[in-house]
């Protein structure tokens, strides 16, 4: 994905002024920050075969002695993970199964998709799920499971805890979603609903040798939490889960199956997700292969290489959606006013994820909604641009990545007869942006390391 965005000259006459041009090198920083975290070429960067050894991270498996090689695993760059597996192992690779969300596919030759729903599961889901554990139960000792794990892969993997059924899940989902609920959070409350996730994957897949390739979409990269942790140790609990649901006051609201579960563990009547230490580990690798930090870095490159002055304010950027975007839009300011904390023309960057709390019910997305508080934060300042996408190509349900604005934009939708602040009231940024011809639409990139945002000052 490359443009044809212009050279920039940062102290010279060819300074980028015009908001055209600030566009257009928002879209190429973003191209750059996607191919940076392809997810083929981030496995191919952490594993790979040398003589009779498969290298992965720290660990080294002996090819020739292994009975099989079977592939599973959840998330949105699952696909793509899974081809480079078959790339790099060939006919090693015995067959597998991997849940993907619906239209995240690339064409395999030994490992089998089933496309499911996100961000609220559904019963494909919950069928590809049980058709893994199933191949992993018959996994042996001289086995090795590589398991292809990435964000979305929560929604994807969601075989519910013996005595639930899947509506009790879905709602869960919803409430937590709809709250703000961080996805550390929402994790934590899936892990103890699950009967595959918290690393009850890994257990299932004992006493076969387990690797774990990992996109991390959640800052920090918290092998626990990205995906629901399902090959790492958990270090929640049911009282964790039950204390989440108690902070958004939820406890009441959740379907009783799901609340009656989590009291019971609560209680010592279920038995725990594994926790560290457990023998379950000793054979289980996890590789981080991928994550936001990779994308930030690589638009900061991307943006030198413009002309812009270059600035990183943050890869863990969380927190309610608008008030970051008023953050953002007051660095934008001083930047424009005061040259600070980076001189213009400049690109000021920030990764992370932030939530939405649900107040209307229109149609948008995280992204969506920072770049419509920017936009109003910013009306009226000239030579200012601000972008948001999700690196997944997906922002809320919808089929955009995020929106791009500038200090017009608000004027430009109320001459459409548009009001923009009622628009961020309902959180319907979505058919403003669309109406306006600023929607940010990439396509499923099979890839998914949470949000880029951009600042571009000319």
């Amino acid at each position: 994905m490359r443009s044809n965005a212009p050279h920039l000259d940062p102290g010279g006459p060819g300074m980028m002024r015009s908001v055209a041009e600030l566009r257009a090198a928002a879209r190429r920083v973003f191209a750059a920050a996607l191919a940076a975290v392809d997810p083929r070429a981030a496995m191919r960067r952490h594993l790979r075969v040398e003589g009779q050894w498969l290298l992965a991270g720290p660990a080294r498996f002996d090819l020739p002695s292994l009975r099989r090689v079977i592939v599973v695993g959840a998330g949105k760059a699952g696909a793509a993970m899974a081809g480079a597996v078959e790339e790099i192992l060939g006919d090693r690779v015995a067959g597998g199964l991997v849940n993907v969300k619906a239209g995240h596919t690339a064409p395999l030759r030994r490992v089998r998709l089933c496309e499911a729903a996100h961000p609220v599961p559904d019963e494909a889901g919950v069928e590809g799920a049980r058709r893994m554990l199933a191949l992993l139960r018959d996994a042996g000792e001289g086995d090795l499971v590589i398991a292809c794990i990435s964000g979305g892969g929560s929604a994807l993997l969601p075989l519910p805890a013996e005595g639930l059924g899947l509506p009790d899940k879905q709602e869960v989902t919803r409430r937590l979603l709809a709250c703000g609920a961080t996805i550390r959070e929402i994790n934590a409350v899936r892990k103890h609903l699950s009967a595959v996730k918290g690393g009850l994957l890994a257990r299932a897949a004992a006493p076969a040798a387990v690797l774990a390739c990992i996109i991390s979409d959640i800052i920090g990269d918290p092998l626990d939490a990205i995906a629901s942790g399902p090959t790492a140790a958990d270090p929640t609990t049911f009282a964790d889960a039950l204390g989440i649901l108690d902070r958004y006051g939820l406890r009441e609201k959740v379907p009783a199956a799901a609340r009656a579960h989590l009291e019971a563990g609560a209680r010592g009547e279920r038995p725990e997700t594994p926790k560290p230490g457990d023998p379950i580990f000793k054979r289980v690798t996890n590789v981080l292969v991928a994550n936001n930090t990779q994308a930030v870095e690589a638009a900061e490159v991307e943006a030198k290489q413009l002309g812009l002055h270059a600035l990183v304010l943050s890869i863990t950027v969380d927190g309610e959606t608008r008030e970051v975007a008023r953050v953002h839009a007051a660095v934008a300011r001083e930047v424009r006013t005061f040259g600070r904390p980076v001189a213009p023309p400049a690109c000021v960057i920030s990764g992370g994820e932030t939530t939405v709390t649900l107040r209307g019910e229109g149609k948008g997305g995280r992204n969506q909604e920072f770049v419509l508080a920017a936009a109003l934060a910013l009306e009226g300042v000239p030579g200012a641009v601000v972008f948001s996408a999700g690196t997944d190509g997906t922002d809320g349900p919808t089929d955009a990545a995020g929106a791009v604005a500038d200090g017009e934009t608000c004027a430009r939708a109320r001459s459409l007869g548009l009001d923009p602040q009622a628009h961020l009231d309902h959180n319907d940024a979505y058919p403003l942006f669309h109406a306006l011809g600023d929607l940010v639409i990439t396509g499923p990139t099979l890839t998914n390391v949470m949000d880029l945002r951009l600042l571009l000052i000319g």
